[in-house]
């Protein structure tokens, strides 16, 4: 097992990553819990053991359970299973169940601890851990939410082993962009990659863990998880807002968003054609694509974009540049339009 520590003062915890890891779960509850609620989905056949008197409430699967209507759903579950301050929610789960889940424990009697068995490879290396927690809306992805920190995380390498390769795909996307994150020689580009996949995850989860101890509720320094997030929470939000117009996972349009990235940072003058390149070839070494998805609007992109978290009535990125990635506030929209029409959008 390899423990990788979140140091928050009071709030700090542990995120124990390795064969079996979910096994550990009653060892790493906090001391005095007599009820647990296990928020899972039906499909994931994942047991876990609190070792204290539990039920269970299952969500759906896919993005769109990510709704204000589940997390009533779940509240009122919680209520009903008779949960108090002094005891836990525990997400077992992806990404969008430990979003749910942890958003519904930060609501529920105003907050309520919980602890997250992450069974897919991106809520292990990214989503599961840091204490972002949220649900979205028609107008966007994630924008009702809160900083609400977990007890602790067990990444269970096992529970890989069945992962759909389009989950694969969508882990993969979030790698590459720690990629560009992690200090150099430290798992850092296409060394990353090559790692054995408990120290791929472990890695990924260290710079996650340095970057949020520093800025907990997403300052200017914790704004760089979001490298390449602002496109691919755009073509996200196109599709789960429009129908089937649009499949994409989230990793699979990180990719995208890593390589549009660094071309309007090209554009900008902030990095050279050899670093697109780069981008493009750590995107290509996760067996990922860093090509637009065909027919996308790039008016339709912009508007989402608009309406990034990190924007301030204005258009913010996160971009690489003669100090490594950083946030960028004030971009042109004129040079984002240019930048995704270049890469094949339609006006």
């Amino acid at each position: 097992m390899i423990t990788v520590p979140v140091e928050l003062g009071e709030r700090r915890y542990k995120v124990v990553v390795g064969s079996g890891a979910r096994h550990l779960l009653a060892q790493v509850l906090p001391s005095g819990i007599r009820r647990a609620v296990i928020v899972t989905q039906r499909h994931l056949g994942i047991d876990v053991d609190p070792g204290v008197p539990s039920v269970q409430l299952f969500v759906p699967d896919g993005e769109q359970a990510k709704s204000m209507a589940q997390v009533e759903r779940l509240c009122r579950g919680f209520a009903a299973a008779g949960l108090s301050r002094r005891d836990v929610v525990v997400a077992v789960g992806g990404g969008v169940v430990t979003d749910l889940a942890g958003f519904a424990a930060a609501c529920f009697h105003r907050g309520v601890a919980y602890v997250n068995v992450a069974t897919s490879l991106l809520a292990q290396i990214d989503a599961a851990v840091g204490g972002k927690t949220g649900v979205n809306l028609p107008e966007g992805k994630n924008l009702v939410g809160a900083f609400w920190q977990p007890a602790a995380v067990l990444c269970d390498t096992d529970t890989l082993d069945t992962l759909p390769r389009r989950e694969w795909a969508s882990g993969r996307g979030e790698m590459a962009k720690y990629a560009f994150l992690a200090p150099p020689g430290e798992g850092g580009g296409s060394d990353l990659a090559t790692l054995p996949i408990g120290e791929q995850v472990a890695r990924c989860v260290a710079v996650k863990a340095t970057v949020v101890a520093a800025d907990e509720r997403e300052g200017a320094g914790r704004m760089v998880l979001n490298y390449g997030h602002t496109l691919a929470h755009a073509l996200e939000a196109v599709g789960f807002g429009s129908g089937d117009r649009l499949d994409i996972r989230h990793g699979e349009a990180v990719a995208v968003g890593l390589v549009f990235a660094a071309e309007l940072a090209r554009r900008l003058g902030r990095i050279d054609a050899d670093r697109v390149q780069r981008h493009r070839s750590v995107v290509a070494g996760f067996d990922l694509s860093g090509d637009l998805p065909a027919g996308m609007s790039a008016d339709e992109l912009l508007r989402f974009m608009a309406r990034d978290k990190k924007s301030h009535h204005d258009l913010t990125f996160v971009l690489d540049g003669p100090r490594g990635v950083e946030p960028v506030a004030g971009v042109a929209a004129a040079d984002v339009l240019a930048t995704l029409t270049a890469m094949g959008c339609r006006p």
